[in-house]
């Protein structure tokens, strides 16, 4: 439940990224290389863990939709240490701020219908049905995320304080994530339609946005509390190929989306090359959707979560030098700060 509710706000707060001002500045090629990186990583580690490693439909959903997920915060301060600036820079924080927007709602796809392939409702594999049901939870997702944005926005123009603004935001994500915990929905899809339609309704309600800006460095903080909590060590020996395939495909189906969602778009030659070696990164919120998965989907679930705890503690070690690379490729690192790294 707790970790539901802090990936709601989380969620909420990545809605934010899908408004129609935020669209039209950023440019097609941001947009169409963050879905394809994301969806690459996705692609990558679900068909090896499926065919190469033969793990359960269900269970490779789940390890792919995870890889989508990148940590945005390695990558900005590499940004702003090196004091990088240009049209790649610019692309790169463009991407990271989308992905795990795209990310959270892979998850929520691939997790509901993973539920659907573990636990059907009725006896029988019946792949249409599967299908039906999970895709219907996700239009109940959405009208119910709609549905409060409205009543959300309507009654916002009572709060008046800052601290009435913060009670009062949190106040509906819980809803948001309450109402969909009782209706059997996505509880991430419900709050990041709650921030999307939110943010599109009037230009003043970006202000929800911003309040809890203000308090999410906690939130991140909680979530590698609550992984050590969870880790269980005796499954560290069990990973083996499984936790080598989910490094090594993530990080090739993050390159090969970047370069294809580069060239779709026509991207400049350096940002098709080397936009991907910028992705590398995962930590906070791949953490959370694993502890999802761990609690959802036991005692494989756990498998997952080891899995994602440690190849993330590699990726947040390696993920800065190749970030680096990266933007020193793209050559816009300043000279005397890259001198100063050698």
């Amino acid at each position: 439940l707790i970790s539901n509710i802090v990936l709601g706000i989380i969620a909420f707060g990545l809605g934010q990224n899908f408004s129609r001002q935020n669209f039209s500045r950023i440019g097609k090629s941001i947009i169409w290389i963050s879905l394809l990186e994301a969806g690459g990583a996705w692609a990558g580690v679900f068909f090896a863990s499926l065919f190469l490693l033969k793990q359960p439909l269900y269970l490779s959903l789940l390890f792919g939709a995870i890889a989508s997920a990148t940590a945005p915060a390695a990558t900005v301060m590499i940004i702003r240490e090196y004091r990088a600036r240009g049209i790649f820079t610019n692309t790169l924080l463009g991407v990271v701020a989308l992905d795990d927007a795209w990310s959270l709602i892979i998850f929520s796809v691939s997790l509901t219908l993973a539920k659907a392939l573990r636990y059907p409702l009725t006896e029988g594999f019946f792949l249409p049905k599967i299908f039906l049901s999970a895709f219907s939870e996700i239009g109940g997702a959405f009208a119910l995320g709609a549905l409060i944005a409205v009543t959300f926005s309507y009654f916002s123009r009572f709060v008046k304080t800052e601290a009435d603004l913060l009670i009062y935001t949190l106040g509906f994500v819980l809803l948001t994530t309450g109402m969909a915990l009782y209706l059997h929905f996505p509880v991430l899809l419900a709050n990041i339609f709650l921030g999307v339609v939110l943010v599109n309704i009037r230009k003043e309600n970006i202000r929800f946005f911003e309040v809890f800006r203000r308090v999410d460095s906690p939130l991140y903080l909680f979530f590698f509390v609550l992984a050590g909590v969870h880790l269980e060590v005796n499954l560290l020996g069990k990973l083996g190929l499984i936790g080598v395939a989910y490094f090594a495909f993530r990080i090739a189906g993050k390159l090969l989306g970047a370069s294809l969602g580069g060239y779709l778009s026509r991207a400049p030659k350096l940002v098709k090359k080397y936009l991907g070696f910028g992705l590398i990164p995962q930590a906070g919120v791949a953490l959370g959707l694993a502890l999802i998965a761990k609690v959802e989907f036991s005692p494989l679930g756990g498998i997952v979560f080891t899995t994602i705890m440690v190849t993330t503690i590699i990726y947040e070690i390696i993920g800065p030098f190749f970030t680096k690379f990266a933007l020193s490729k793209a050559g816009e690192i300043e000279e005397k700060r890259l001198a100063d790294s050698v």
